[in-house]
């Protein structure tokens, strides 16, 4: 399905590039830590047959802009507000917003702050355990680690922020063998990485904040990720009382990317029901 690329200014003049394909009600997809642009294109690619999908690369992650100074998940969700609007501009209809692993903690963010041209919220596993006072360290050792282009410390660092056990990234490393990543897509990634860790170390565990929502919500999780991300969601589906808990067996956190039919059916399912 062809798409095409615009821009969306958000608030203070940050440029984000948007992909944007498919017809019908709009959906916001928003990228976790080291994605971009090609993030959702699998999950696109099947909810564009009856859905208008707007995919940002998020501030920090070309193409778009990198502007300079700490990211905060304020300048994010200003940022967010500002394609949102974009996307319901056609249509006048509000939007799907739909968030995996940091994109859904912005998506939180986001409903949270102007839940007004926001239809629904749909969230796949948002590290909530991965932020404030703990992660500061973790950010000095990975922007010193950055400064050096050290991919091997800076992955290292990248585990400790995910708590990945050591045998999910031993299996990584063994499928990727002798492989070695696109140098500008890395640099590109551990940019993205480095401003999102300045905005993780600025927020809050602090679950308890997100029971204002009150938008029809989906919680998606995958039931062979590691802890504490089922603690967490399990939390986060008893504090958005009118939440919807799906846990999908032999999935992982990587779900939009080894299951994506699964990932785009549940999400058209639940759009259906809360248009009705």
């Amino acid at each position: 399905m062809s798409s095409h690329d615009q821009y969306v200014e958000s608030a203070d003049g940050t440029r984000l590039v948007v992909r944007r394909l498919g017809v019908g009600d709009p959906v916001v997809l928003v990228h976790g830590s080291g994605g971009g642009l090609h993030s959702w294109a699998s999950v696109a690619d099947h909810l564009a047959r009856d859905h208008e999908v707007w995919m940002p690369a998020r501030r920090g992650y070309g193409p778009s802009d990198v502007p300079p100074g700490t990211k905060s998940f304020e300048d994010e969700t200003a940022d967010m507000t500002a394609v949102i609007a974009a996307a319901r501009r056609p249509s006048a209809k509000p939007v799907h917003l739909v968030g995996a692993s940091y994109g859904a903690t912005l998506a939180l963010h986001t409903t949270s702050a102007d839940p007004r041209n926001i239809r629904s919220l749909a969230i796949f596993e948002p590290p909530l355990f991965a932020a404030g006072p703990e992660i500061a360290p973790l950010l000095g050792r990975y922007r010193s680690a950055f400064a050096r282009d050290d991919a091997e410390a800076m992955a290292a660092v990248l585990n400790d922020v995910t708590r990945v056990p050591a045998e999910i990234v031993a299996a990584f490393a063994a499928a990727a063998g002798d492989r070695t990543p696109d140098p500008v897509e890395a640099r590109r990634s551990a940019i993205g990485w480095l401003h999102d860790l300045e905005a993780l170390a600025g927020d809050s565990t602090d679950v308890a904040r997100w029971s204002s929502i009150s938008v029809p919500t989906l919680l998606l999780a995958g039931a062979d990720t590691w802890e504490p991300m089922p603690t967490t969601m399990n939390t986060l589906a008893t504090t958005i009382r009118a939440a919807r808990h799906v846990v999908w067996p032999g999935q992982s956190h990587f779900v939009t990317m080894t299951a994506p039919t699964l990932v785009a059916d549940a999400l058209r399912q639940f759009f259906a029901e809360v248009s009705a």
